[in-house]
């Protein structure tokens, strides 16, 4: 099983219909869910991150091999990715991602991660990653599956 969970509500339309094709997609290879935490304004950034951290730890559970995406985590390309998660699903049949809201990721989550994975040294608006993360894993289930994909 796959697990996502994200800091915000997705709210454009667009970026709704993508992350539902894919999550149609993913389907056929793997139980998927996509978890949405509350985001917090208007407090200190100590304060939101606490807050997030909260929301985030009520959906991981030990047994979960978590995968946290930091800009200052591990980058790989798209096969590195899916032998990652093939080797992962051989000894654990759940993986967490987490993708954090505005101001990153507490350092408590990021002590739970068991890889700190980041796809650029860019800042990606938070709604597009999902999607971005979506297609990553589903091109990685083609690769692990021999399937083609467009490149």
């Amino acid at each position: 099983m796959i697990k996502i969970i994200c800091v915000g509500k997705l709210k454009e339309e667009y970026l709704k219909a993508a992350i539902k094709e894919y999550m149609k997609r993913l389907s056929k290879y793997t139980k998927i869910e996509l978890i949405e935490c509350n985001d917090y304004s208007n407090l200190d950034v100590n304060t939101i991150l606490n807050k997030e951290k909260e929301e985030i730890l009520k959906h991981i559970q030990a047994k979960d091999y978590v995968i946290t995406l930091e800009i200052e985590g591990e980058e790989l390309d798209s096969v590195s990715f899916s032998n990652k998660l093939e080797n992962i699903f051989l000894t654990n049949s759940n993986i967490t991602f987490v993708i954090g809201g505005s101001y990153g990721l507490q350092e408590e989550i990021k002590a739970r991660s068991n890889f700190p994975l980041s796809f650029s040294k860019m800042t990606f608006p938070h709604q597009l990653f999902r999607v971005m993360l979506l297609e990553q894993i589903y091109r990685s289930f083609k690769i692990i599956n021999h399937e083609t994909y467009h490149k």
